[in-house]
């Protein structure tokens, strides 16, 4: 697959937006990032994982952070104008040979194109595939650890000018806190690269052909537009999801801790959903979802929230009175075993209860409703 238009950066953008979950960054960054990177008269291209040679090194270049409007908490004069590429040459020197491909951590509007972007601008090979299958608020969240590959080494890069190397942690919350905190010095945001992998390691780790999932899913967006159809509709079908609700935002509180966009979203029902209610706990993504006072979607499933012509919104954009539509959707099915849930169940973000998938959820409900 190729990006060569600014047309095609929308679809992708669209698509990794809605893949977000309401986090993976900023989608005007993010196509901003696309926008200039075709401009400069690169064209990207995707690769599958099977094309990889067998010395491969594959790294995964991303943002750590909040989200709009909890960016800036502080005001520093940026000193560096790309961390990414500073973080990128930095583990290359710890590794002591060239990274030869890149990937996708996650799907977003923002770091899905970080990672494009730095791999056309080098040169590099871009797997179609990333390493979680949506957006996901840690860097537990990853599908290296699954297959018991080590994230480090790592190199964190900042616009402060500070460069931090990770040549291994004792465990990965050790990891996570230690990323994390450079994005809250910094004040904004931390450029990493990690999960340096073979081309063996990198075919058990990442996720294949969700680049292409998310620009097909922008291109099913746009097309509905363009027919006069409803967007919402087409996102249920190429996700084989749900329209799980339809109201206006009620409430929203958000607060910024710890480099993290926490929040609680509350929204009213309209059209067939009127008299009814929806709650999200937003940590950067949305984590649990009520309909009605009863949970609709537990993590590692997927809820985002569109609007009438298709995009995602955001966390950090979300205002009071907004018309919004929200679509469930399964997450990726390595999420859902016994080791997929220690890392991305509900237990793991605090809620005590045992993870339920999101089908037999929304059975119940309509049984419920029936009866």
């Amino acid at each position: 697959m190729e990006i060569k238009s600014l047309e095609d950066a929308e679809k992708l953008v669209i698509g990794t937006s809605i893949m977000g979950t309401g986090g993976g960054g900023d989608s005007v960054e993010g196509l901003g990032l696309l926008k200039e990177t075709i401009e400069s008269g690169r064209t990207i291209r995707f690769v599958q994982l099977e094309s990889l040679s067998s010395d491969s090194i594959v790294a995964s270049p991303y943002f750590v952070g909040s989200v709009a409007p909890v960016r800036a908490t502080k005001k520093v004069e940026p000193r560096v104008s790309n961390p990414t590429k500073i973080a990128f040459g930095q583990l290359e020197c710890v590794l002591g040979r060239k990274i030869t491909a890149v990937t996708a951590t996650e799907l977003g509007g923002l770091n899905t194109a970080v990672a494009v972007c730095i791999g056309t601008q080098l040169g590099l090979p871009i797997v179609d595939g990333d390493l979680v299958g949506r957006a996901a608020p840690e860097l537990n969240q990853s599908t290296a650890l699954l297959s018991n590959v080590s994230m480090a080494p790592a190199a964190i890069a900042t616009e402060t000018g500070n460069v931090v190397i990770v040549k291994d942690y004792g465990s990965i919350d050790d990891y996570e806190s230690t990323a994390r905190h450079q994005s809250v010095v910094a004040g904004s945001y931390a450029a990493v690269v990690d999960t340096p992998m073979t081309a063996n390691q990198a075919r058990k780790a990442i996720l294949p052909g969700t680049i292409s999932l998310c620009h097909g899913l922008g291109e099913m967006v746009v097309e509905a537009r363009t027919k006069g159809e409803d967007p919402a509709e087409a996102i249920v079908r190429t996700l084989n999801g749900w329209r799980l609700f339809e109201g206006r935002v009620s409430s929203y509180k958000w607060r910024n801790e710890g480099g993290f966009l926490k929040a609680e979203l509350s929204m009213s029902g309209v059209g067939d959903f009127k008299g009814r209610r929806l709650k999200s706990r937003i940590l950067n993504e949305h984590i649990m979802v009520w309909r009605d006072g009863k949970p609709a979607v537990m993590p590692p499933d997927l809820m985002t929230l569109v609007r009438k012509d298709g995009r995602a919104v955001a966390n950090g954009e979300l205002r009071v009175g907004m018309r919004l539509t929200a679509i469930a959707a399964k997450a990726p099915g390595v999420w859902r075993t016994s080791k997929g849930l220690e890392l991305f169940g509900p237990r793991h973000f605090g809620y005590n209860c045992s993870y339920v998938p999101v089908e037999k959820l929304l059975v119940r409900d309509i049984q419920s409703r029936g009866s």
